[in-house]
């Protein structure tokens, strides 16, 4: 498929910001390791944003429409940049209504990329998927 340059500087530059995200949350995992309950992760995400200076807005409310009616608004673990959702958990094992969740968010947003990382794991690479909105 073809891409223009503005789709693929796009393209590359939400890339980059993810592989940014994901080395973010690789240091909390690294540091303080699976057990915890997802708002410690949650916070050191924080932490480790801010120090990586990657502008983010925590528990980001998104509005919610039915046909053209906003029905409620639910709230995103993270926008990163304004341009990136991250989804995160502390559990077991990722469910398929955890990546559905997440590509709701896409739709409800109009982003096109989101991370949903679960810290729950021995290897956070492991726990770390990735969800694009076609």
């Amino acid at each position: 498929m073809f891409m223009n340059n503005r789709q693929n500087t796009f393209s590359n530059g939400l890339n980059s910001l993810s592989h940014s995200v994901i080395s973010t949350a690789i240091e909390v995992h690294r540091v303080i390791g699976p057990g915890f309950l997802e708002t410690i992760y949650e916070e050191s995400l924080c932490v480790e944003l801010r120090l990586k200076e990657i502008s983010f807005i925590r528990q980001a409310p998104v509005k919610i429409h039915y046909k053209n009616e906003c029905v409620g608004e639910h709230r995103l673990d993270f926008l990163i940049e304004d341009a990136l959702i991250l989804e995160i958990k502390a559990t077991k094992e990722l469910a398929p209504i955890h990546s559905a969740q997440v590509l709701s968010y896409l739709k409800a947003t109009g982003k096109q990329l989101g991370l949903l990382i679960n810290f729950n794991v021995p290897m956070l690479v492991d726990g770390i998927k990735r969800i694009i909105l076609t």
